[in-house]
């Protein structure tokens, strides 16, 4: 028989976050701060809608694009919070999670050989979906001593003549690190000079402390060459829901919705009545969530400091992202070690890019019990390792 795969999908590297959980969910009394997922359960008003959606029999498909109500409410939500405008009917495209709609952006508008720019580390997703979609991703390695932000330096660096798309992963998952207004000012001529789209993913936009988000599709010439992807995992709970969105110029949106209508028809029905009833009442909630994750993020930093482990602070997201060069171990064998001598799962930064090397990802996405009890085995284990160096 001849081999009936694809080539381009068996080169792919599987996500390098799930060998740890394979490993830890068979691992008594182990402690995972490796699962990007909040520890809250979606709060009850959004799943009452849910379950009264499902009592009034609306089980069946909405329109390609997402409810009517739904889209109504996202345009609300994107100009109150970030003061952003959109036009529901043509400029909105609700879609499961926000991970399809990344596929959907790449596959909307690159041709074979276009470049993609991903600032890594960064979410698994946006390498992959590059080379499904045909282009080429182009890596730029953010740097600790730049706390992890995109400069305009870079930037340029890395612009060639086949440039398309810049991904733009901020509030970043693995390393909490944030763009501010003026940060994302020093790029906005550049992008606009040399004529790239933007793909900005700003899935935890909700989860900053002590800084407001930013978007950029809000400066002067931004918006039309902006493709800005959200959702209601992070923010709300909602990650079992399975349902994101994105916005951007209607031309962009309209191939997106097409790839989105013969791949998917809709995104699920109930988790859209859900996501109406967060965005309308769902502020209280989302204040308290991030309450509790900013004590947390407080905690870890100053812990891991502590134990000699320099962590920048981080702004953004549910992570930190501790450095571990000064105890001469890659971050996959220190993560596989933990793991087995203390039973803590954490993710190594090398699953987020090459450039993750010497550096993990831990999550506060837990109780501040557990990470106190995964702080003090952590801690031990590294005073255990410095001991016999």
């Amino acid at each position: 028989m001849r081999n009936p795969l694809s080539k381009n999908v068996v080169n792919i590297k599987p996500s390098g976050i799930r060998k740890f959980f394979d490993i830890v969910s068979e691992m008594k009394d182990a402690i995972s701060l490796g699962v990007g997922e909040p520890d809250f359960d979606t709060p009850w008003h959004i799943r009452e809608e849910g379950i009264y959606s499902l009592e009034k029999g609306r089980t069946f498909y909405t329109s390609n694009s997402g409810l009517k109500e739904l889209k109504i409410e996202i345009c609300n939500y994107l100009h109150r919070r970030f003061n952003l405008k959109y036009d529901y009917e043509r400029e909105v495209l609700v879609t499961v999670g926000g991970s399809e709609a990344i596929d959907l952006a790449f596959r909307a508008m690159l041709n074979p050989g276009d470049e993609v720019l991903i600032p890594q580390p960064c979410y698994v997703s946006y390498h992959p979906c590059t080379l499904l979609a045909g282009g080429v991703p182009v890596v730029i390695e953010l740097k600790e001593e730049n706390n992890f932000k995109l400069t305009k330096e870079q930037l340029l660096a890395a612009i060639t003549d086949k440039t398309k798309i810049l991904v733009l992963p901020f509030p970043n998952n693995p390393t909490g690190a944030i763009m501010e207004y003026d940060d994302l000012k020093d790029l906005v001529d550049v992008i606009i000079e040399k004529d790239i789209i933007v793909v900005s993913d700003e899935i935890y936009a909700e989860l900053t402390y002590g800084k407001n988000h930013v978007s950029i599709a809000s400066f002067p010439g931004m918006r039309e060459r902006t493709v800005v992807i959200n959702g209601f995992s992070k923010s709300y709970a909602m990650t079992g829901w399975r349902l994101g969105y994105a916005v951007g110029p209607a031309m962009i949106i309209e191939q997106m919705t097409k790839i989105h209508q013969f791949a998917i028809m809709c995104a699920p029905t109930t988790s859209q009545y859900a996501a109406i009833e967060a965005l309308r009442n769902g502020d209280s909630d989302v204040e308290t969530m991030r309450d509790a994750y900013d004590k947390r993020r407080r905690f870890l930093v100053h812990a891991f400091n502590n134990m000699g482990l320099n962590c920048f602070e981080p702004f953004g997201a549910f992570y930190v992202f501790p450095c571990i060069k000064s105890l001469n171990m890659t971050s996959d064998e220190f993560a596989t070690k933990l793991l087995m001598e203390e039973k803590v799962a954490v993710v190594p930064g090398t699953a987020f890019g090459d450039c993750g090397e010497g550096f993990l990802r831990i999550s506060y996405a837990y109780s501040i019990e557990n990470l106190k009890i995964a702080t003090e085995r952590i801690e031990r284990f590294v005073n255990k390792i410095r001991k016999n160096q």
